[in-house]
């Protein structure tokens, strides 16, 4: 028995609680793509570096307060320069809404033609990240690291192993929870939301309703760039900050976003945590659980390496892609 409880401690430390938090960032993110592709009708492909721009103005903040001797105390003092971050992503997307996609929404062109824009916005976008803060790795998380450490789990339980639980998971977890309920309660039950909910539905009777097009679009790039700063704050404090691990994110994002039906919230909910346990259940190596069960594997029990996260996304995305197009909650089809 002691043997079992040894090995779902080192399955929750190294599995489930990384696949927890990580399902709930890229659900976050995928939650800003499908609104946009289910209000805007197009695939945001910039999204990625709007969340790595919020990032660097929450990162930039967070030290300034810290040379200020301003801090949250156990908490991190991104948190507190969260809003400021979420302001700024929401002044930049409302620029480039204005400087880029309002010309191509006038002249009603095709889709593909704001994926293209939006390919030039993210490279764009990426470079004045890289131009500000520089190409490496950031690390911006201050306060106390662990909510439950293992010495402590160990004293408290008897066993060989240890529980960890650092504080960033448990404040991501937490904070994407708040996130998603206030979105839901936002779209189901404000009037504006009802409006979005309308003009995804049908634009031309939206229209003949009275609805304001221009304010639905700009409460779209609000949301859309909150969510996005959220998500690559939470990220960042829970692992570090990188331009272009930012670049890479896309990826499984996008691939969360047609897993559960692009354009259906609650299908990006649920695309997020099947492509984060798929990429961190595949890329462990199984052989200290395995031990604890009573087996003695020679190798690590890998079904693959770690260079292969983000091929587990992309192979996600295919096999949806040929097998369900519509996703696990018959989104709209690509």
């Amino acid at each position: 028995m002691e043997g079992f409880l040894n090995a779902l401690v080192v399955f929750a430390n190294f599995v489930f609680i990384p696949g927890l938090a990580y399902g709930a960032q890229l659900a976050l993110g995928a939650l800003g793509v499908t609104l946009v592709f289910g209000i805007l009708r197009f695939s945001n492909f910039a999204h990625g570096d709007l969340m790595a721009f919020g990032t660097m103005i929450t990162i930039l903040v967070t030290w300034w307060l810290i040379g200020m001797g301003v801090t949250l105390g156990p908490l991190p003092t991104a948190l507190l320069a969260l809003p400021i971050g979420i302001i700024g992503a929401v002044a930049m997307a409302l620029l480039i809404d204005r400087l880029v996609f309002r010309f191509y929404r006038k002249q009603k062109s095709p889709g593909i033609v704001f994926v293209m824009a939006s390919v030039g916005v993210m490279f764009v976008l990426n470079g004045i990240v890289r131009l500000i803060i520089g190409p490496n790795d950031q690390r911006f998380a201050d306060g106390e690291r662990f909510l439950v450490t293992v010495r402590g789990f160990r004293e408290y339980t008897g066993l060989a192993e240890g529980l960890a639980i650092r504080l960033p998971v448990a404040i991501t977890v937490i904070v994407a929870v708040i996130v998603v309920v206030a979105l839901f309660w936002f779209l189901q039950y404000s009037r504006t939301g009802k409006a979005m909910r309308a003009y995804s539905d049908n634009e031309d009777l939206a229209l003949l309703s009275g609805i304001n097009p221009d304010k639905v679009v700009m409460v779209t790039w609000v949301i859309a760039a909150a969510l996005a700063t959220i998500a690559g704050v939470l990220y960042g404090l829970d692992k570090s900050f990188r331009p272009f691990t930012y670049f890479q994110l896309l990826l499984p994002i996008f691939a969360a976003a047609i897993v559960g039906g692009i354009g259906q919230p609650l299908g990006a909910i649920a695309g997020g945590f099947v492509v984060a346990f798929s990429e961190v259940t595949l890329t462990y190596a199984y052989k200290r659980v395995l031990e604890y069960l009573g087996f003695q594997p020679e190798g690590l029990v890998q079904l693959l390496s770690t260079e292969y996260k983000f091929a587990i996304s992309f192979v996600i995305l295919v096999l949806v892609l040929l097998i369900r197009p519509t996703g696990i909650f018959k989104g709209r089809v690509l």
